[in-house]
């Protein structure tokens, strides 16, 4: 389902295009005044005395939930402007669809598909810590599993900077034990730890893990993939844009016949990985939003194995027993730790989930920059006209 945006910029009670201000905002909600670091805490709504309150995008032009001849469609968004588009990306027009880069591309919605249509299609999972995909992308993940994929996952750190332990050995394992949990539950069949250290991959020789991924996607044959976003704005941990940098280069260099020709004397051959799903942390393109409310109760269980580290694990029992020590309850975390834990990630992890899915009349959805397989434009051209001799 294609939606298409309409309509212009509103101003706020400042003067200020709320355009302009969306572009730093990475999450789909009500505009909110940052602190001076422009990645520290929120402040409350700002609001116009029409009392805006509209959802925003990652990539920065509100998106106001609207109907048109009871169609649900979303106002255009833009990133940085339309002239990028003839510009900057303009070498690569030719091989990557223009709705996949365009600055004005329309939102597809993708929804659940019936049957196992990507039967014998290699997915790959990558991310450079054990939440990154559970949070970012784990429902379409479940989603492109049940579907057809096969699939594998890639961590390119030991997660040795992040979570609970009482030595930088255990946290290690603890987190790997967490990625193994989150393999399965995802339903992926082979995991890949690459074992950079953590918060350093931003000195690691880049060449070096681009070639072994350019391996990986032979050996496995990957056709798609979901990662960080090497085009995102303001992401901050050099593990996410090195990672997301070299898969970029890695999935078009797989499919070339001159790179790293020892491979096809070892029984491999050239493939070119032709779908991306891209995430990220803050502003970037979206132009393909997944809707996963049928796989919300996954992604739950997903994150619940996430224990080591990040917002989910069992991070509603550990609220729950101390708000018990404080004279107090939620009645949300319920009466036990399972409850807890479940409920506290349906509220509070899934809440931008949530928050998308209002926007495309779903009820939860994980928003990408996805790139397709590249347009044959003479091919088509052939099939239109050709005729016979």
């Amino acid at each position: 389902m294609n939606l298409r945006p309409k309509g212009g910029p509103v101003f706020n009670v400042l003067g200020v295009p709320i355009s302009a201000l969306g572009r730093w905002l990475g999450r789909p909600r009500v505009i909110k005044a940052c602190n001076a670091s422009l990645g520290g805490c929120w402040g409350g709504p700002i609001r116009a005395r029409l009392d805006l309150a509209e959802p925003f995008s990652h990539c920065g032009w509100p998106a106001w939930p609207e109907r048109i001849n009871g169609e649900r469609v979303v106002r255009r968004r833009r990133f940085i402007g339309g002239s990028l588009a003839g510009s900057a990306i303009a070498g690569t027009a030719s091989a990557i669809p223009a709705e996949q880069t365009d600055q004005d591309a329309d939102v597809f919605l993708e929804k659940d598909r019936t049957g196992r249509p990507h039967e014998g299609k290699t997915l790959a999972a990558i991310q450079p810590h054990c939440d990154d995909v559970p949070l970012f992308a784990g429902g379409t993940v479940l989603k492109l599993i049940a579907e057809g994929y096969r699939g594998i996952l890639i961590r390119t750190s030991n997660d040795e900077m992040a979570g609970r332990g009482d030595s930088v050995g255990e946290v290690v394992l603890n987190n790997e034990r967490d990625t193994v949990e989150v393999g399965r539950l995802m339903g992926l069949e082979k995991l890949y730890d690459l074992g950079y250290r953590n918060h350093l991959m931003d000195g690691i020789e880049r060449l070096e893990l681009r070639a072994r991924l350019i391996f990986l996607f032979r050996l496995m044959r990957v056709d798609t993939v979901i990662c960080y976003d090497p085009w995102g704005h303001y992401e901050e941990n050099p593990d996410h844009y090195v990672t997301a940098s070299c898969v970029e280069a890695a999935c078009w260099m797989a499919g070339s016949k001159w790179d790293y020709r020892e491979h096809f004397e070892a029984g491999l051959e050239p493939h070119a990985v032709m779908e991306k799903y891209y995430f990220a942390r803050g502003p970037q393109l979206i132009n393909r939003v997944v809707d996963i409310s049928s796989y919300a109760k996954g992604k739950i269980d997903v994150n619940l194995a996430n224990v080591t580290q990040g917002p989910a694990g069992d991070n509603g029992a550990r609220l729950r027993r101390r708000l018990a020590a404080e004279g107090k309850r939620l009645p949300l975390l319920g009466n036990d730790d399972e409850t807890a834990n479940r409920n506290y990630i349906r509220e509070f992890v899934l809440e931008a989930n949530r928050e998308w899915g209002s926007l495309y009349g779903v009820e939860y959805a994980e928003p990408f920059h996805y790139i397709g397989p590249p347009r044959d434009a003479v091919a088509e051209y052939v099939d239109r006209h050709a005729v016979p001799i």
